[in-house]
């Protein structure tokens, strides 16, 4: 197994309670130095009143938390305990390199040396995979440009003017703290969706997953899940949407060394004033623009398709049942995550069984 996220804490539960024998039968490589995946990477700002939710773990229910408490210490505090628990097969750091076939299984090449698989599942998430769209004239920015994984909080952007670039919940979410210390301009490709919490009913999430797994079974890359979901405003962004904060402008067409600028003829939505000459001063930009998947170390199994994305059977990829990816398309959520977790590991005790015989 690579990656011990929500997704690959799930498999690797589920894998020994089928009778896998831990560090034998299965193993799980995961690259960061210690337990909580992508959390502990996250901004110390993040708190447990802001996160949208986390799943439970199989087995064991997600502890109380204050509201106050930072997301990157109490969720991976959660995973540790979680692994220890269950004396999961976690080996750290070990960063996989490339995976390729090698006699009838696979071979890992890493950081630790070269590993061994009948089989294997994959669960490396998004967060090394930042992604930044390119626009003409980026290079030339003087100013500071950043993704949302690279952001530390609103306090090193006091004073500034940013420009905030994405329609996503972290956008959203960013907008609100930022525009307490510095003034904003928020850009997005669409115009954004908003829905209210009665829209998240049952029927409609299982819509949402079921439009996900349509795209993963024809090969096609995932969407964001605000792409499909809309977007939802929170209590705690209620005061930056009374000011303002969420008027959203229209993508620009270039960026300047001191700001962007719009295209002549640009159709600006009503009630915006377009800026000068459509050129406006920036100080930062901040890339709220999203993650893709981190596989590139399965490059070697040829897994793409032609239109970019690896075609899926539930969690097995459609080219080769061996090889699993829980964590990818309609299981990117810590709850999807957990579904996947179990039926990765219920397919492969199935497989290796059927082979043995």
């Amino acid at each position: 197994m690579i990656g011990a996220g929500q997704a690959g804490l799930s498999a690797a539960y589920h894998l020994v309670r089928l009778g896998f024998t831990p560090y034998d039968e299965v193993v799980v490589l995961d690259r960061n130095p210690a337990p909580g995946g992508a959390w502990q990477h996250r901004w110390d700002s993040l708190t447990m009143h802001d996160v949208h939710g986390i799943a439970n773990l199989p087995g064991v229910p997600v502890p109380p938390s204050s509201d106050s408490e930072r997301a990157n210490a109490f969720v991976p505090s959660y995973f540790a305990d979680y692994e220890k628990r269950f004396d999961l097969p976690v080996v750290r750091p070990v960063a996989v390199e490339s995976v390729r076939e090698n006699g009838g299984g696979f071979e890992l090449q890493a950081s630790a040396g070269v590993y061994s698989a009948a089989a294997l599942v994959n669960a490396t998430g998004t967060w090394d995979r930042p992604f930044i769209p390119w626009y003409p004239g980026i290079e030339t920015f003087k100013g500071r440009q950043l993704h949302t994984a690279d952001y530390a909080g609103g306090a090193e952007l006091a004073g500034q003017h940013v420009l905030v670039v994405g329609g996503g919940a972290s956008a959203v979410q960013l907008l609100a703290e930022i525009s307490a210390v510095a003034t904003t301009t928020w850009v997005t490709r669409r115009p954004p969706e908003w829905r209210t919490g009665d829209d998240f009913t049952p029927e409609y999430g299982r819509q949402v997953v079921a439009r996900v797994e349509e795209r993963v079974r024809a090969g096609l890359p995932p969407r964001s899940v605000v792409s499909v979901t809309g977007l939802h405003l929170r209590p705690q962004e209620q005061a930056a949407w009374d000011r303002g904060v969420y008027t959203r402008y229209p993508m620009f067409t270039r960026i300047t060394p001191d700001g962007v600028e719009w295209a002549e003829g640009t159709a600006w939505p009503d009630g915006i004033d377009a800026p000068a000459s459509g050129r406006l001063h920036v100080d930062t930009i901040l890339w709220a623009t999203g993650f893709r998947a981190d596989l590139a170390h399965l490059a070697p199994l040829h897994l793409r398709e032609p239109s970019g994305g690896i075609r899926m059977n539930g969690t097995a990829t459609a080219a080769d049942p061996r090889i699993h990816l829980v964590g990818y398309g309609p299981s990117a959520s810590t709850i999807g995550a957990n579904r996947a977790g179990f039926t990765a590991a219920r397919s492969l005790r199935d497989l290796l069984k059927e082979q043995a015989a």
